[in-house]
């Protein structure tokens, strides 16, 4: 199966818009903070997919060919700001042991400073982020959903039958606000970051803002600053390392990759604490082959809408052909007097 080329955002086209704006005198380079309370740790801005370089025009000016340069920047520093993503792709965290083990750490964390209880993540929100994007409104929901459908045949071509287990192992952080689970090195790295790649082909090959322009670096948070920021005022500006050197080579246990949602960043969370999820895939089983309690629930849900929309469509239908005159369909009271009679004698 041949799998989407290259479209949507591309980090390099932003790269490429800092350096017309050092070029320009009317422009000034700009950064973007990070969406440090999303669900992934750092993220850079980045560029519609379909702002192109700006069009040789064989005008009569060199002014009039700079002013035209100029505004096309501007857009597309603008398209760049306007990128901020609300969804992502995940891998959730089932493994008792993976979840145990880092309530462990965490609460070997707190008792060594009690404030960073407030910057814990909750266990049934552990996950790995695949990708990240932006979807503004149901319409775009909808085709995040089906660019997740369209990915499943690419993963288990990827994967060619075979289950990819996810270690984890060791403790580390990103600029000290961060703390994370690392993935261990090993052979499940390169399918890994070849299905990252391949779903953020697939999502802007449908013409969705994904991406981010950094390397993809697949970790496990359990901790963030940007949960607290009232923090910085007692003090707590970074994460000591100090606090997880006993973890730093703990071995956390295995994840098997059977699942891979589309879940929201802003919507309320689930009950058991796991984000909104519009959608999932299931790649290969689960081992024992049962369902968790989160996807018993969301099947269930799925069940119950396409009953209720298959009653409303049969419906509507059947209300369709009621009015429609002359269908050739309608019986006079007179004959089906008879028609019951005649039904009648046959009977006897």
């Amino acid at each position: 199966m041949e799998r989407p080329g290259a479209g949507g955002i591309n980090s390099s086209e932003c790269e490429n818009v800092s350096r017309e704006e050092k070029m320009s005198e009317e422009f000034e380079a700009s950064t973007m903070d990070s969406l440090v309370d999303m669900p992934f740790a750092t993220i850079d801005i980045k560029e519609d997919y379909d702002i192109t370089d700006v069009p040789q025009l064989h005008l009569k000016t060199n002014e009039e060919n700079e002013c035209i340069r100029k505004d096309q920047i501007k857009k597309r520093k603008k398209k760049c700001k306007d990128y901020q993503p609300n969804y992502f792709l995940s891998v959730p965290i089932t493994n008792k042991e993976i979840t145990k083990g880092i309530k462990i750490l965490q609460n070997a964390i707190i008792r060594q400073d009690k404030r960073l209880a407030e910057a814990m993540v909750g266990d049934g929100s552990f996950h790995v982020t695949l990708l990240v994007m932006q979807l503004l409104n149901e319409d775009e929901v909808n085709t995040g959903i089906d660019a997740l459908l369209e990915l499943k045949p690419f993963i288990e071509e990827i994967l060619q039958g075979k289950h990819l287990t996810l270690p984890f192992q060791g403790v580390d952080n990103f600029r000290n606000q961060v703390g994370f689970v690392k993935l261990a090195e090993g052979d499940h790295i390169n399918p890994l970051l070849e299905i990252a790649e391949t779903a953020e082909r697939t999502f802007q090959a449908k013409g969705i803002l994904a991406g981010e322009s950094r390397s993809f670096k697949p970790h496990l948070t359990f901790m963030k600053l940007s949960k607290a920021p009232w923090l910085r005022k007692k003090g707590v500006k970074k994460i000591d390392p100090e606090l997880y050197e006993k973890f730093i080579s703990h071995r956390f246990g295995e994840e098997m990759l059977y699942r891979i949602d589309l879940c929201s960043m802003v919507k309320k969370k689930q009950s058991n604490g796991y984000y909104h999820c519009e959608s999932s895939i299931m790649i290969g089983e689960k081992n024992g082959g049962e369902p968790d309690d989160a996807e018993l629930v969301r099947l269930s849900k799925r069940l119950v809408e396409n009953a209720v929309l298959k009653a409303v469509q049969q419906y509507l239908e059947e209300t369709q052909n009621k009015n429609k005159p002359g269908d050739g369909n309608s019986v006079k009271p007179e004959e089906a007097d008879r028609n019951v009679n005649d039904s009648d004698y046959n009977r006897k």
